[in-house]
């Protein structure tokens, strides 16, 4: 019986004529650069399979890059707003050594004043009452606070410390009615005293003469009379002043430098000679505890 397909060369055929097949491709390509056309046509065709494959590890590069969970996000944020309180509080004491070398020139062959010793705070709560301005922190008496301890944000004065718990205290701002501060203008040096309206963006200026050399615009700083605030630092800038003579004072208003509406972060001062005490009083504290251990 005959096969309906006749059979093929065989496989010894078939792979003499590959042989001589390839080595002609070979040699037209080596020599004669027959192909370089093709090549480029093949790997133009090519090109976007090769950006499929790697599409994915792309997104993977780009999501690692990008996607951060949002409590890392929270916690740069509150890191960011924090080395910038200190910035600031940095900044403002090296305005207050400019201005202090503009008026007493011999200051420059003086030592600088030491580096004040601070703490970052937050604040808890805000008083509900319309009338009294106070807020509470999360430093008490464990962190070393003290009644009366001068407090500022970025800007200027804040307040001052009214209660101390020992993890939490109680600032009375300085928009308070019951609070005053002593100051000064900084472009005269000329002493008042700014007390509280229960405004917080108006601070009153009484017993003011009406021949005291004071304009809308001066920035008052604290004068550092009383103990409670160091010297030179940003309280409010006056923006009205009325000189009326049949009052027997001038009447001055100022706006508080403080952002007293929109605080989250305080900071916390501790003067030298107050921290010397603080840290004696811990001494004896502690030399007395040692005693009672060996008495018992």
């Amino acid at each position: 019986m005959n096969p309906i397909f006749k059979e093929g060369p065989s496989s010894q055929h078939r792979l003499v004529l590959v042989l001589i097949f390839s080595g002609a491709l070979i040699f037209f390509d080596h020599k004669m650069d027959s192909f370089e056309g093709v090549r480029g046509n093949l790997q133009s065709l090519v090109s976007p399979l090769q950006y499929l494959a790697n599409t994915p590890k792309q997104m993977m590069t780009w999501a690692s890059e990008n996607i951060v969970s949002r409590r890392q996000l929270m916690k740069e944020n509150q890191d960011y707003k924090v080395n910038e309180l200190k910035l600031h509080q940095r900044l403002m004491q090296l305005d207050i050594l400019k201005h202090e070398n503009e008026r007493l020139r011999l200051l420059l062959a003086s030592p600088l004043r030491s580096e004040i010793k601070k703490m970052v705070a937050e604040i808890l709560s805000v008083d509900s009452d319309p009338y009294t301005h106070q807020v509470v922190i999360n430093r008490g008496e464990n962190d070393g606070v003290y009644e009366g301890q001068p407090v500022l944000d970025e800007q200027g004065i804040v307040g001052q410390i009214l209660h101390v718990g020992s993890t939490t205290s109680r600032v009375i701002l300085i928009a308070d009615v019951t609070h005053a501060v002593p100051v000064r203008v900084r472009r005269n040096g000329i002493r008042l005293v700014a007390n509280g309206t229960g405004q917080i963006d108006r601070l009153n200026h009484s017993h003011v003469s009406h021949s005291a050399d004071i304009q809308t615009g001066d920035l008052l700083v604290t004068s550092g009379l009383g103990g409670k605030y160091p010297e030179g630092y940003p309280v409010s800038t006056v923006t009205i002043v009325t000189q009326d003579l049949s009052r027997p004072f001038a009447q001055v208003y100022s706006h508080p430098v403080a952002k007293i509406d929109r605080l989250r972060y305080l900071l916390l001062l501790w003067p030298e000679k107050t921290t010397e005490t603080f840290a004696a009083k811990n001494k004896n504290a502690l030399v007395n505890k040692e005693k009672v251990s060996v008495s018992k």
